[in-house]
């Protein structure tokens, strides 16, 4: 792991030599994704991952990650979405409990612990299981049985599945709204329109700057909510065809099949991010509409912290980092 610090007295100084000049006609499609922190963003690259975060001085604080693993499961399809996913949410933990830590001031960093975090991490895991897998289907048990209704032929089945189907999307777009409303996660949320302007800055080839890249939209098709969006909808349509059971059942089915449904909604997104259409545009469309609701637009500061973390995970050969 190494540091490295900018201030942003000198920041166009240290950065000028990393813009190009490409035709902006010009298009890329990108691997390269990232995440929002505390004060700072995450970006992954084919072969280098890097988080920038601003620490109180002001300073923006670079540290190159541990570089990605690449195996045979990578490159199995339906099967490197899960495995891929699971080893973003352990990478994506460790660089959001690191950046509190860069962010904080000492005295707010002292009170915290790391098994604390772990701790916290894991509540959330189970509070999600709860609150969209759970939930969901003990309401429509709950309303199946007050109106006396039996799932004893396939409609009835295929019509319970759907209704738990919305419930689940609506309790999403809810927490969704909620979470907007809190001060501190709005400074997240202007980071991960930060990650995405940058993004497709760089997509358009045109030069990393703080005013190329306040000109380009804070959605992107390739997006952690719209892939959460996209989750939704498979799990509503692959549930289908297994219809309603008992409550228990139906909880270790959906369990079961959360694998598949990932893998499944992984190969949807990849598709989307390599082809631009009006079959993968309407597919984007939903995705892109939650992100009203998890991104903002970023001030110049963030743009900045957003463009060190790109330049750091950028590919030593070109179009390497293409789909």
């Amino acid at each position: 792991m190494c540091n490295s610090f900018f201030n942003r007295n000198n920041f166009d100084e240290n950065w000028s030599f990393m813009k190009n000049t490409n035709n902006p006609l010009e298009k890329r499609k990108t691997t390269i994704g990232g995440q929002a922190l505390i004060e700072g963003l995450m970006m992954i690259g084919p072969d280098k991952k890097a988080m920038a975060v601003r620490n109180p001085e002001g300073e923006i604080v670079l540290e190159y990650l541990e570089a990605p693993h690449t195996s045979k499961v990578d490159k199995i399809p339906f099967v490197r979405g899960p495995v891929r996913l699971f080893n973003q949410l352990v990478l994506g933990t460790k660089a959001l409990t690191h950046s509190a830590e860069i962010a904080e001031p000492e005295e707010e960093k002292a009170n915290d612990s790391n098994a604390a975090l772990y701790v916290s991490v894991i509540v959330s895991v189970l509070f999600s299981v709860l609150l969209f897998m759970i939930i969901p289907g003990a309401i429509v048990d709950l309303i199946r049985s007050l109106a006396g209704i039996v799932a004893n032929t396939k409609g009835i089945s295929l019509l319970l599945t759907l209704f738990e189907g919305v419930i689940r999307v609506a309790i999403f777009i809810l927490y969704l709204w909620l979470v907007s409303r809190m001060d501190d996660i709005k400074r997240v949320w202007q980071y991960h329109g930060s990650e995405h302007k940058t993004i497709a800055c760089y997509e358009a080839k045109m030069p990393l700057t703080v005013e190329n890249i306040k000109t380009f939209s804070r959605f992107h098709p390739r997006c952690g909510t719209s892939f959460m969006f996209l989750v939704m909808i498979v799990s509503i349509i692959v549930l289908a065809f297994i219809g309603w059971r008992s409550r228990l059942i139906n909880f270790v089915i959906r369990l079961l099949l959360l694998p598949i449904i990932a893998g499944i909604t992984y190969e949807i997104i990849r598709i989307v991010g390599k082809y631009d259409n009006p079959v993968t545009r309407a597919i984007s469309k939903p995705g892109l509409a939650m992100q009203r609701l998890t991104t903002a637009e970023p001030d110049d500061s963030m743009i900045e912290v957003a463009i060190v973390a790109m330049n750091a995970v950028l590919p030593d050969i070109e179009g390497s980092d293409e789909w």
